[in-house]
């Protein structure tokens, strides 16, 4: 092909556009929330609130969000639809902690097949009546919340950035001071959050210290670009011969580059430019490279672990053997997305052994057409889509395709336009 060439805003980041949502529910006062991401895993947040009695409004060009305050969430007249997100249970769990009312949360097939038990084990410490099927707690959750709660000093067995913003949530609602500690940092958007919305929270290292009683006040925020939709078309720029890509507006929040680091680890033609400290955004330029390979793993996974699928594929056009190492957490997102991926890029031709942890991957390898089955899962369609750049010989069908719209609904109107 004639490559990739042009300029894009990806849509909003999704970590941030969901907590946008909750905490312009508990504050006090009106929100005003920009840019924000109106993917199906966002859209289930905004109506979970809704049913929670929060007066949610979409004018197009902004979502404002009447906030009620922790006290103000009434119970929900039906059971609560999680869709696709994991992120959406899993921190609304740690809200309806401290609720005194009793709530259902379920979601869609693969969402029910995902374990909530790192969740509902430390919010049953802290006084909360919680029930899921089997003994990992899969949904449909049952949650009863406390106006009593325990605060909780935990020490998370998991990297993960949506347990440990279950547990703030619960914390600010607890009697008392939790601590919290990471067992590697994660994202920070939760804790960056409360204090742009006037609340108080402690970071030393791993080491976080929430108090419960705080009360926080309506906000105007502004959503930078996602870098993981980011990272789709800076590894099409990187790899689709004769190609020059620029993002602009996306979010560099410290931790989400990981992805950066590793193309940079691997040679790759990447600039930033207007960078913007306080937004913590910038314009991220790609171009075609010649890309050797690296080892993944470590203090780093936590960093880019939304982003693996698609760095596999960034890995397998490399020259010689990348390790990815460390990335126990990609076997319970959407789907085993480290056997997922070894199939997917397989089939296509690519050489990648999986492991307990992570992957090897033989570079470099010319890739063919295969049919695909995203199960459900949106990185693993996009991943696709990308490979089928590469595609010499056959054609690449996508089966499943809609899963894409849980995270970037225009996604392939992006593509098209970057291949004019």
């Amino acid at each position: 092909m004639q490559g990739l060439q042009g300029d894009l805003k990806v849509p909003g980041d999704k970590s941030i556009s969901h907590r946008s949502i909750m905490f312009g529910a508990l504050a006090e006062g009106e929100t005003r929330v920009h840019d924000i991401l109106r993917g199906e895993d966002v859209l289930s947040t905004m109506a979970a609130f809704r049913e929670l009695g929060v007066t949610i409004t979409d004018n197009g060009s902004e979502v404002i969000v009447e906030g009620v305050g922790f006290k103000g969430l009434t119970a929900p007249q039906k059971a609560l639809d999680m869709g696709n997100s994991g992120t959406s249970i899993r921190l609304i769990s740690g809200v309806l902690a401290g609720q005194p009312f009793s709530t259902e949360l379920f979601g869609d097939d693969s969402l029910s097949k995902r374990p909530m038990d790192r969740v509902t084990i430390p919010l049953r410490e802290m006084g909360v009546t919680v029930s899921g099927q089997t003994d990992r707690d899969l949904p449909p959750l049952h949650i009863t919340g406390s106006d009593q709660l325990r605060p909780i000093n935990y020490t998370l067995p998991v990297a993960s950035a949506q347990v440990k913003s279950a547990l703030i949530f619960a914390a600010l609602q607890a009697n008392g001071e939790s601590i919290i500690t990471e067992k590697d940092i994660t994202r920070n958007h939760t804790e960056d959050m409360i204090k742009q919305f006037g609340g108080d929270i402690q970071v030393d290292g791993k080491e976080i210290r929430v108090k419960g009683g705080q009360h926080f006040k309506g906000t105007t925020i502004t959503v930078p670009g996602d870098i993981s939709s980011a990272a789709f078309f800076l590894v099409a720029g990187l790899i689709v011969p004769n190609s020059d890509i620029t993002l602009k507006n996306v979010g560099i929040n410290e931790t989400r580059t990981g992805i950066i680091e590793v193309i940079q680890a691997m040679g790759g033609n990447l600039v930033m430019s207007d960078v913007d400290k306080v937004a913590k955004s910038a314009t991220l330029t790609v171009k075609t490279s010649e890309l050797h390979p690296t080892e993944i793993s470590g203090s780093l996974i936590p960093r880019l672990i939304d982003e693996l699928p698609i760095i596999a594929l960034l890995a397998t056009q490399t020259s010689g053997t990348t390790i990815i190492r460390d990335a126990e957490e990609l076997k319970v997102k959407e789907t085993d997305r480290i056997q997922v991926v070894a199939d997917m890029l397989n089939d296509m031709g690519a050489d990648i052994t999986p492991t307990d942890d992570g992957m090897i991957i033989k570079g470099k390898t010319p890739l063919h057409g295969a049919t695909i089955n995203t199960l459900g899962d949106h990185r693993i369609g996009m991943t696709a889509a990308i490979a089928s750049l590469l595609v010499a010989e056959g054609e690449v069908i996508l089966e499943r395709a809609e899963a894409i719209d849980t995270s970037y609904p225009t996604f392939f109107k992006d593509l098209e336009k970057l291949s004019q």
